[in-house]
């Protein structure tokens, strides 16, 4: 992480996957990564729980980077910066 401490990602976006169910989380990650230029971080906001091991799985098969994972609830945040 380039010097950031964990509570201070600040995302460029934010992707509302609340109330969506696999495959959508995912697909959705993946559209909204696909737009965004290098560098950028990209918040996901999900309530599946299927959600966390999808959305793990899916940045580290596209060579991304999980600045982290926070739970709210039943709500899952992933804060994701974009590569490549």
């Amino acid at each position: 992480m380039w010097g950031e401490k964990i509570r201070d990602i600040k995302p460029n976006r934010t992707l509302d996957c609340s109330s969506l169910r696999c495959p959508d989380p995912v697909l959705k990650t993946r559209i909204e990564l696909d737009k965004m230029p290098k560098g950028h971080i990209l918040e996901v906001i999900a309530d599946d729980p299927a959600a966390e091991e999808d959305i793990k799985s899916l940045v580290k098969r596209l060579g991304q980077e999980l600045l982290d994972i926070r739970r709210n609830g039943v709500q899952f945040h992933f804060f994701i910066r974009k590569k490549k």
